[in-house]
């Protein structure tokens, strides 16, 4: 019996820790420190703090040395493949392409919902799902969703809305979670319109209310793509034509007369018990019990996050005990606005009463993550909130974490992230404003953030490029929110900076029209004489500008290199004639000088990235006009100096490059291989557009010495990529691609050239760059 329990706790154990754990238990039991276990992982250093504590609490220790002990007890420490069989089964159940969320916790009833929400779908191509905050609409709608994803061909995709702070941005967030991007003199609603009009996609757009005035941009998308379907979530209607209203009702409550062994029967009830269950995993609806918790569900009406704030009470407190604290601050908090519905108000209430049974120093870490969109990072949160807070930082977050305030979620990374359900973020929003702390916090947001962006901007030209582009990209709600504050009321110095340090990122991953419309913005507010930050800010908007408007580029480069002169700032003059010799590439003399003048400038500061950049410029300058040789020997050298500095996307433009060089000779050979070379490396940076875009000469180096039908199949699945993302390509390449296209066309009939072009134009992106790699049989 004795052996029996070990082995079950110990199996429980097991189960508990994460791999991401795991993995930290295996470095720490080789003797890293937690500095060393970051560098290794390539995480903050407050990840793995974060995740040592975690551990310790599971394992039962106070220790490394007691947690390496007990991790070999438990085998932790020998096999490598624990736990690998639970993540290759999740992996396995995607039958159609879609980036719905996984739920973490078992979905309690709704089936009589789930069956009607079904039907509407069916019948109508718009719904709204309605409510007040806290009934369930965005779990409902996802469960909907993944039940008639096998209904719709190109899958579904999940947006979420709640990070946003403008109407304005929410057709670019749908096409972000498309991948979809603008093409220059083409609006991002036509761009949007374009790509989805042959699409059969199922669309679940999540929290519409606070951008209500973007609702017309619903109908339009419906209209230019007949097989579209949109399912969305609100707190009101969007009021427009063609939709089918919602309203989602709370969980069902047990009858009056029911008996205990049909209460679990009743949503609510079975949530709470669910809920509680997960806090205490041996608990059971007695008689001793059932009536208390039937009281609550049905003082709360329902409402799933209520319960689920009130269930996790019960790690403290006894379900009677918790119904008589839930009903005395009820009755003093139910005087709230007469216009929003009873439940709305006792929502409110739920949380008012969640709030004041914090401790003092939990209430003011509550409060000081209400700035934040998007989720936050462990760094973040110390860097904005731990400052004056009078508890362990740490300790207090569990406690928020416990109590169902905070979400944690790991991200594709392993690191862990912190978000609030967008209810109690406001709740959170209304006690930072009472607490007097409100403008200092929000300063401390912004000023992370800005010196956020400031450290990756460099590290976005060398080794760790795609892990500073990842957080970027995971951290745009917040970005957004800080460059909103600054331009607010706030310090317009930090946004400035902000969007400053931003400019290569926008530039770079595709979100040129909300870069320049922040830019805008912001250089309307500079005055005087140009800083440090108003140059950088001029550089980045002219990079943005030359993508709309070549000749208000050249205007703002001109800007630019004024200001970084009176700055006297070498570095920020080196970048600005680097690319100012590219806006001017058709004029060669005066790009070959002005890129060359910036060259020159980077080798006096010893600055390899920058070295880099310039040999790269000149290069496209001398290829553009015929002058191979030349433009080779500037590329051999940017190649060299690109592997010193471990910039990847360097050096698959290099490839590339050199590739174009050797199909100038007709070394078609050659330049496939320097060809694929630069795919696979392009495919490790995860950068689509530039993927869509070597493919197609690849394609042409292909159809030269090996199948000109299976170019032309290539050329259709580049060009069907392209336009989805609404992409183009480099003005310097256009050429080498319509040159590569013509090669090939002219070894086919026309019919047999268009024929495999339309093929090509069904195969997904991923699997035509496997094909070009030789990874698959042919297509």
């Amino acid at each position: 019996m004795g052996g029996a329990i070990v082995e079950s706790h110990d199996f429980d154990m097991l189960v508990q820790l994460t791999g991401r754990e795991q993995q930290i238990l295996k470095l720490v039991a080789l003797g890293l420190s937690n500095r060393d276990v970051a560098e290794e992982l390539v995480v903050a250093t407050e990840t793995v703090r974060w995740y040592t504590k975690q551990i310790y609490s599971k394992l039962g220790v106070s220790g490394r040395v007691q947690a390496i002990q007990r991790g070999r007890e438990l085998g932790l420490l020998v096999d490598d493949n624990v736990l690998v069989h639970a993540s290759a089964a999740a992996v396995a159940r995607t039958p159609r392409k879609h980036n719905l969320p996984a739920s973490v916790a078992r979905f309690i009833g709704r089936e009589r919902q789930i069956a009607q929400l079904g039907e509407l779908l069916s019948e109508s191509r718009l719904l709204t799902l309605t409510g007040p905050g806290g009934t369930g609409k965005t779990q409902l709608a996802l469960k909907v969703a993944s039940q008639t994803l096998p209904q719709f061909a190109d899958g579904a995709h999940f947006v979420d809305l709640a990070p946003l702070s403008d109407a304005g941005q929410v057709v670019k967030a749908i096409s972000d979670s498309l991948g979809i991007v603008e093409i220059v003199g083409e609006g991002y609603l036509e761009t949007l319109q374009r790509a989805l009009s042959d699409q059969e996609l199922l669309l679940l757009i999540d929290n519409f209310e606070h951008v209500i005035d973007a609702a017309p941009a619903v109908p339009a998308l419906l209209a230019a793509a007949p097989h579209l379907k949109i399912l969305i979530t609100s707190r009101e209607a969007l009021r427009v034509s063609g939709e089918q209203e919602y309203p989602v009702p709370p969980l069902s409550l047990p009858p009056k007369d029911a008996l205990l062994t049909s209460l679990i029967e009743s949503e609510a009830v079975a949530l709470f018990v669910q809920r509680l269950r997960m806090i205490h995993p041996d608990f059971e609806l007695t008689a001793e019990y059932a009536p208390a918790i039937v009281q609550i569900c049905r003082r709360l009406d329902g409402l799933p996050l209520a319960i689920e704030l009130a269930a996790a009470r019960c790690k403290l407190l006894s379900p009677q005990t918790l119904l008589a604290r839930l009903d005395s601050s009820l009755g003093a908090l139910t005087g709230g606005p007469r216009d929003v519905p009873l439940r709305q108000q006792t929502l409110r209430a739920t949380m008012e009463w969640s709030y004041n049974l914090l401790e003092p120093g939990e209430q003011m870490l509550f409060a000081r993550l209400a700035p934040f969109r998007g989720g936050r990072a462990l760094e973040a949160i110390e860097g904005v909130c731990a400052d004056g807070l009078t508890i362990d930082l740490y300790d207090g977050l569990q406690s928020l974490i416990d109590k169902s305030l905070v979400q944690q979620r790991e991200t594709v990374r392993g690191e862990p992230r912190f978000f609030m359900l967008d209810t109690i973020q406001e709740y959170a929003r209304e006690r930072l404003a009472a607490s007097g702390e409100a403008d200092m916090i929000r300063r401390r947001h912004a000023q992370y953030f800005a010196e956020l962006a400031e450290r990756a901007d460099p590290e976005l030209r060398l080794s760790r490029q795609v892990y500073w582009a990842q957080i970027l990209k995971l951290e745009r709600g917040n970005l957004r929110t800080a460059l909103e504050w600054s331009l607010s009321g706030g310090d317009i110095t930090l946004g400035v900076r902000l969007a400053g340090a931003l400019a290569i990122f926008w530039y770079w991953y595709g979100y040129h029209v909300e870069g320049l419309q922040w830019m805008e913005r912001l250089l309307e507010r500079l005055d005087g004489p140009p800083t440090a930050y108003s140059a950088r800010l001029l550089y980045g908007a002219a990079m943005l500008e030359t993508f709309r408007d070549l000749q208000r580029g050249e205007q703002l480069v001109l800007k630019a290199l004024d200001a970084a002169r009176t700055m006297s700032d070498k570095l920020l003059l080196a970048w600005t004639l680097t690319f100012a010799g590219y806006t001017w590439l058709r004029d060669k003399d005066k790009a070959l000088a002005t890129a060359g003048e910036a060259l020159a400038l980077f080798r006096e500061l010893d600055y390899k990235a920058g070295v880099a950049q310039a040999l790269n410029i000149l290069g496209e300058i001398a290829r553009f006009h015929g002058d191979d040789d030349r433009a080779k020997a500037y590329y051999d050298e940017c190649l060299a100096v690109s592997k010193e500095t471990g910039e990847t996307r360097r050096l698959y433009m290099m490839h590339e490059n050199l590739a174009f060089i050797a199909q100038h000779r007709g070394d078609y050979v050659h330049a496939l291989a320097e060809f694929r070379e630069a795919m696979r490396l392009c495919r490790d940076v995860e950068n689509r557009h530039d993927m869509a875009s070597v493919l197609v000469p690849l394609a042409g180096s292909l159809g030269m010495v090996e199948s000109p039908v299976r170019a032309a199949r290539l050329f259709g699945a580049s060009q069907v990529a392209m336009e989805r993302m609404g992409a183009f390509h480099q003005r310097a390449d256009q050429p080498e691609m319509e040159r590569n296209i013509a090669e090939v066309r002219a070894r086919l009939s026309e019919a047999e050239f268009a024929a495999a072009w339309a093929e090509g134009r069904k195969i997904a992106l991923e699997d035509a760059i496997a094909d070009a790699l030789d990874e698959a049989p042919a297509l």
